[in-house]
């Protein structure tokens, strides 16, 4: 398989200023040259939102055997339930219909290697502290708990008797479910 990630990461190969982005828009256009209006609207057919990681090794559509419609996606750094998915989930469900939330996070996170000094080091360099945490964690699993707790415990989501987790595995491409009461 090809991938972006493929491109030698050398001087001559390394995209380097506008051109990713010229490169996107490049792409944009000729699928906008093929694309026919699906005749949609908001409100995802399985009714579900899936909040996710960022981390660009995860192709959750094609991981999941979803298609355009199906779900609501909503990824962060570490796919952390936060107060801004919060917001997202009672969008997703008081006004677009999803009745259910799946959490994943995956094994090799990048929010395992880092603390939450990098809110210090962030305030040092720029003079401003954040005001967001950085919600890193040590154990995915716990923090899908977590994750899980948050979203059943949300006076702001109306629908929080079908929240599952999971564990994406980088290397072999499968789900493993997290018991929340483990």
């Amino acid at each position: 398989m090809t991938t972006s990630a493929s491109v030698p990461a050398g001087s001559e190969g390394a995209i380097t200023g506008g051109a990713v982005t010229d490169r996107l828009v490049a792409a944009n256009a000729a699928y906008a040259d093929a694309f026919t209006d699906p005749g949609m609207d908001a409100r995802p057919v399985l009714q579900v939102a899936v909040v996710a990681c960022m981390d660009a090794r995860l192709d959750l559509h094609a991981a999941l055997g979803l298609k355009l419609g199906d779900c609501h996606t909503i990824r962060n750094a570490g796919g952390v339930v936060t107060d801004d998915v919060i917001r997202s989930l009672a969008i997703s469900q008081r006004a677009l219909g999803t009745r259910r939330v799946v959490l994943i996070h995956h094994t090799n996170c990048g929010m395992e290697s880092i603390t939450e000094d990098f809110r210090h080091e962030l305030e040092m360099e720029v003079g401003q502290r954040p005001s967001w945490a950085v919600e890193a964690f040590k154990n995915a699993d716990q923090d899908v708990r977590q994750s899980m707790q948050r979203v059943r415990t949300s006076p702001f989501l109306p629908h929080t008797d079908d929240v599952r987790g999971f564990v994406f595995d980088v290397k072999t491409g499968r789900l493993r479910e997290i018991d929340p009461a483990a």
